[in-house]
């Protein structure tokens, strides 16, 4: 079956430049140079909550991987941390002295990566709000920072026309891809953590395999590509290109699969969902776009599980079940049975809503747990600094 268009948003009041499903789907965030955050409901017949905080275009949005904080990023220089319920309240991170660009969480919540004008990426801690370090080799505009799935890596893409790959421990560039021929608009990891794609004002789409640093596929298209987004299977690409289309590209074959055309006007941005079943795209018409997949009819949640045991890029082996993997195990929708009783739907929609109300309470007891674990490490160092001071005192009374 081809792409279908699911949903259509309307509510924005200029270009769309930022579009990102929460992990259970239910929601959807999306950034506008109107200055707006719009949280949309997937769910029929539900409000939708526009949020007003920043003071200039919104050029970013992102979940945190458990769906219960927004981070967004603007031309205003700030990132905003919002908590997406009815009153909408946020904190502002400020450290950037030009336009935020990209906003990115680490797969386990607890970090966040931006990229800024100012030829700069920053990396800061969430719960705390602090701001960690910098990584500044870029010699222009940095458009875009991502962590890789493990989260030890960090690769970013700027308007010098380099895509730079950043060790997050050592906080050293690792290597620079130089290949491409315009500026690179986006960069994203592939789920494996192997290789990364980038999209660029030159219309090509380039993968690269990050342990050899060599180019993997090359596509050329025929107009600028400024999004793209992987499949969580690892087998697709979706891109948002200036001719207005969407491409799907088959990256096992190598070929372009589908072009789908409803926007009118540049088709700024594009994003699937957690479990691949959708993607949702934005333009400058202002328009947010819900489509259903429908090109993979194998269960997706199969090839997560498949994916997920693999080995990271050294080899070792993973075998903590990531919080997507939950998030697939919880949701195992059946097709519904019209005849079915109505009773039994509300129990289960109960169950799942209890389920995803301790997965929040769990969100909250991790970052409690790290905080006490940081103030810990702080209480040791005090204690072994006071142990050191009097061994010297003592010394010093001996002498």
């Amino acid at each position: 079956d081809d792409p279908s268009l699911e949903r259509h948003f309307k509510g924005h009041r200029d270009a769309v430049t930022s579009v990102d499903f929460s992990l259970n789907k239910k929601q959807l965030a999306s950034g506008s140079m109107d200055s707006c955050l719009m949280i949309w409901s997937m769910r029929p017949q539900m409000r939708a909550y526009r949020f007003m905080g920043h003071k200039d275009a919104v050029m970013c949005v992102q979940f945190s991987p458990s769906g219960h904080l927004v981070a967004s990023g603007s031309r205003d220089k700030t990132v905003r941390l919002w908590v997406p319920s009815v009153k909408g309240e946020s904190t502002v991170f400020k450290a950037h002295t030009g336009t935020v660009r990209s906003v990115h969480f680490s797969s386990d919540g607890q970090s966040l990566v931006t990229a800024s004008d100012d030829k700069t990426i920053k990396v800061w801690t969430v719960h705390r709000q602090k701001f960690l370090f910098s990584l500044s080799q870029h010699i222009n505009w940095v458009r875009c920072a991502k962590f890789s799935p493990d989260g030890r890596l960090i690769v970013s893409a700027s308007d010098d026309k380099t895509v730079k790959l950043w060790d997050k421990t050592s906080r050293e560039c690792i290597h620079s891809f130089c290949e491409h021929g315009g500026f690179v608009n986006h960069v994203d990891f592939h789920p494996s953590g192997t290789c990364i794609a980038a999209a660029g004002t030159d219309n090509t789409v380039k993968v690269w395999d990050i342990r050899m640093n060599r180019l993997l596929q090359h596509y050329q298209g025929n107009a600028v590509v400024n999004s793209l987004s992987f499949h969580p299977s690892g087998n697709y690409l979706v891109t948002a290109s200036n001719d207005s289309t969407l491409k799907i590209l088959d990256l096992l074959e190598g070929r372009l699969l589908y072009t789908l055309h409803g926007h009118q006007g540049p088709a700024t941005c594009v994003a699937f969902s957690r479990t691949g079943d959708f993607f949702a795209s934005g333009g400058s018409d202002e328009q947010v776009m819900v489509w259903k997949t429908n090109f993979d009819a194998a269960d997706y949640g199969d090839v997560l599980k498949t994916q997920k045991s693999g080995t990271s890029v050294d080899g070792t082996h993973h075998s903590q079940p990531s919080e997507m993997e939950c998030g697939v195990h919880l949701k195992k929708t059946k097709p519904q049975d019209p005849g079915r009783n109505h009773h039994h739907q509300q129990e289960e929609e109960t169950i799942a809503n209890t389920l995803e109300h301790i997965v929040g309470q769990l969100d909250v007891l991790t970052q409690t747990v790290s905080i006490l674990e940081q103030r810990l490490t702080l209480t040791e160092d005090k204690l072994k600094e006071c142990l050191e001071n009097q061994q010297k005192i003592i010394q010093n009374k001996v002498n």
